[in-house]
C-alpha cells in the first residue's frame, strides 16, 4: 500500500492498493475511489467488537475497500477542518481520542480503552473511553486544527488543555488534575481540568477543540421563530 496525504487544513488521504490489498474505514469517509474498488460492509471483529466501536464514536459498520482485477485507489476525509496523520504500528498499540479513527490496513485491530483513573474519564471532556489501536501495518487519525507531536522523556510532564489530547502511547501515563486555585478556575479562562501527561513516549496534540469551536458558533446560527406567526 502507498499513501499519499493532500491539502492544507482540509487534509484527505489517497491510499493505492495493488490487487488482492485492502483496508477498511470508518462509514462515510469516503471521498473518491477507482472504478475497480470493490466496497462490503461488515461487522469487523463480530457484534461485540462493533457495539465496542460504537461506544468509541464509531459506526457499528465498518466498510472495506479491495481493488479488482488491477490497482486501485481510495480516497478520505474527517467530517471537520483538521489535519491527517499516519501512525506506523509494529506489533504495538496506541492510544487515541473517540472520533479519531479514519482507515487502516487489515492488520490494525481498533477496540476501546479505559482511563486508567476513573476521574479522567468524568472530567475529562472526551469521556473515559479511547480507542486503542494494536497490531501491525498502517493507521490513519483525523484531528481537528493542526497537529502537534512531541516526544516525551522519563518522567517529563506536560498538561494539556483538555479535548487538546489526540492519542498517546500506551508508555504515557495519562490523568485529569484541577487547573490552580478557585481564581484560576473562575476567571482564568482555561476551564477547570487539564489532562496531565508524563513520559516516556510519543504524544499527539491537536491546535483546536470541536466542543469549544461548535460553541462559538451558536451564537452566529439561525434560531428557530416561536412566535407562533
Amino acid at each position: 500500500m502507498q499513501s499519499e496525504i493532500t491539502g492544507d487544513n482540509l487534509q484527505m488521504v489517497t491510499l493505492r492498493l495493488a490487487e488482492g490489498e485492502s483496508i477498511y474505514a470508518e462509514a462515510g469517509a469516503m471521498v473518491n475511489m477507482s472504478g475497480n474498488m470493490q466496497l462490503t460492509t461488515n461487522l469487523k471483529g463480530g457484534l461485540f467488537k462493533g457495539l465496542k466501536r460504537m461506544v468509541s464514536g464509531e459506526s457499528l459498520f465498518m466498510t472495506e475497500f479491495t481493488p479488482q482485477g488491477s490497482e486501485g485507489f481510495v480516497s478520505f476525509a474527517g467530517n471537520i477542518p483538521g489535519k491527517i496523520f499516519p501512525v506506523n504500528l509494529a506489533n504495538s498499540e496506541f492510544l487515541a481520542q473517540k472520533d479519531a479513527f479514519l482507515c487502516s490496513e487489515h492488520g490494525i485491530d481498533l477496540d476501546i480503552a479505559f482511563t486508567k483513573k476513573l476521574r479522567s474519564g468524568f472530567f475529562g471532556g472526551e469521556g473515559f473511553i479511547l480507542q486503542r489501536l494494536s497490531g501491525t501495518g498502517m493507521a490513519f487519525l483525523h484531528c481537528c486544527g493542526d497537529i502537534i507531536e512531541m516526544t516525551l522523556k522519563p518522567g517529563e510532564v506536560m498538561k494539556v488543555e483538555t479535548g487538546l489530547v489526540v492519542g498517546f502511547e500506551p508508555t504515557v501515563e495519562y490523568s485529569i488534575q484541577v487547573a490552580g486555585g478557585v481564581s484560576t478556575v473562575l476567571f482564568g479562562g482555561e476551564g477547570l481540568f487539564l489532562t496531565t501527561l508524563k513520559g516516556p513516549g510519543k504524544v499527539i496534540l491537536q491546535s483546536m477543540d470541536l466542543a469549544k469551536l461548535a460553541a462559538a458558533l451558536v451564537p452566529y446560527l439561525p434560531r428557530p421563530d416561536t412566535s407562533g406567526r
